[in-house]
């Protein structure tokens, strides 16, 4: 029987969950002749360790901090990866990189309910997670606003990605449906940090989505909640982006809930 290995490549790279979350999937299909493995890859030796894989007859590998735009002139990059100016999962049959961090996202907004269309979102940050974000609900029809302590680089973001999106101020926040939190500002081990203030107005009716999981529950989170709206986490959409990945390599619809469940028992175990 072959065996197919997948993997993730980071600099760190030891704290990463996916290797819980695939190897669970596996399990739990009957792959067992699948595996999913971790590899610490330094920046300056990437070129050679994604030849080194292809070698060696990798299937394909998810792509984390800090390589998901350095891998880009080094792969056939599809339009979702061009368009975002980020790949995180690489096939290394067709030598194609995607983002599945978009469909991870839209994703799990779609399993809390979430209808975007239409929706006044405002999206904090403007770095590679934010790229996913803001394209991802400009698809599917929401009017986006970019929310960033460094107003020119919302700019430069809108203006490279070439979508319709506006600037937001602190005093928009109040009139959202939704925000995003595509800033790491809160995670662990800073978790008293917010980034928004503390006597910023914000609506009974928004929906935060947090896409830090590292905590569970962010200070934005009880912030939100205090306002009478509703908060979600991370984990949901790192699981699915995951399993996005999952599906292209191996042609088989992934067990979303089996890795959110690895997820967050992994979690758990490093608490």
């Amino acid at each position: 029987m072959t065996d197919y290995i997948v993997g993730a490549i980071g600099w760190p790279i030891e704290h990463s969950l996916s290797p819980a979350m695939h190897n669970a999937a596996f399990a739990a299909l009957g792959l067992t002749n699948w595996r999913y493995e971790k590899m610490a890859v330094p920046p300056d030796v990437l070129r050679h360790s994604l030849n080194e894989f292809r070698n060696h007859g990798l299937i394909g590998i998810n792509v984390t901090i800090p390589h998901k735009r350095a891998v880009m002139p080094f792969v056939k990059c599809d339009a979702q990866a061009r368009a975002v100016g980020a790949v995180n999962t690489i096939d290394f049959r067709t030598n194609i990189g995607t983002n599945t961090d978009v469909a991870g996202f839209m994703d799990d907004l779609a399993a809390h309910g979430v209808e975007v269309r239409g929706m006044r979102a405002i999206v904090l940050g403007a770095g590679g997670a934010a790229r996913a974000a803001v394209y991802g609900l400009v698809q599917a029809g929401a009017n986006v606003a970019i929310l960033n302590r460094s107003p020119e680089h919302a700019v430069h973001l809108i203006n490279e990605m070439g979508v319709n999106a506006d600037l937001a101020i602190l005093e928009s926040l109040r009139d959202a449906d939704l925000i995003v939190n595509a800033t790491p500002v809160g995670m662990s081990p800073h978790v008293d940090a917010s980034p928004v203030p503390d006597d910023a107005v914000l609506s009974a009716k928004v929906i935060l989505y947090d896409m830090i999981y590292r905590p569970a529950r962010t200070r934005l989170m009880a912030q939100v909640e205090a306002a009478g709206g509703v908060a979600v986490g991370g984990l949901g959409m790192l699981a699915r982006q995951g399993a996005a990945a999952f599906t292209l390599w191996t042609s088989v619809a992934a067990p979303v809930e089996t890795m959110l469940q690895a997820a967050r028992a992994a979690l758990a175990e490093r608490s």
